[in-house]
């Protein structure tokens, strides 16, 4: 009778933080998060290791089932050859087909924008967080930040009386 043996749980992947879009809570309202896969080439892997990725300025196009990532720049990767990768191409998202029909349809009835939020390793593949979003308007920045600063106030007030 052979004896069964157990083997360990899987272990939960690695998450390393690569970048975050920090202007994105700023100046969207954030409705839904998703999780994506990016479609990468060549020395692009190498060079979002070392970090050398900027999220600023772009935004996700969904069009005819095709979730693609516009304006995002990886920097050319110092030790590539001449086979090198351009550093601000149009690069695919990978999600599930309903997902992107999803975001295709609210971004464009109700003219929500889908921005990048961070991107990250897991495990050994890079994924995005991405976001489905609306545009705050300059009164709405305004009133998060006024409320930012009262509430930094009350916990000024209540530190210095518990002392």
């Amino acid at each position: 009778m052979k004896k069964k043996v157990l083997t360990p749980a899987k272990e939960a992947p690695k998450i390393v933080m690569i970048s975050n879009n920090k202007k994105a809570g700023h100046d969207y309202e954030i409705l839904e998060k998703y999780e994506a896969g990016i479609e990468l080439r060549g020395t692009e892997i190498k060079s979002l290791r070392e970090g050398r990725v900027n999220l600023k300025e772009s935004y996700v196009l969904a069009r005819n089932g095709i979730a693609k990532i516009i304006g995002m720049n990886i920097s050319v990767y110092d030790f590539g050859n001449i086979n090198n990768h351009v550093p601000k191409r149009e690069r695919q998202l990978l999600l599930h087909k309903k997902e992107i029909l999803k975001l295709e349809q609210r971004a464009t009835q109700e003219g929500l924008t889908i921005i990048p939020i961070s991107i990250y390793l897991k495990g050994r593949l890079a994924k995005m967080s991405i976001a489905l979003c609306k545009g705050k308007k300059l009164y709405d920045k305004r009133s998060v930040l006024q409320a930012k600063d009262i509430n930094r106030d009350i916990q000024r007030t209540l530190k210095a009386h518990r002392l």
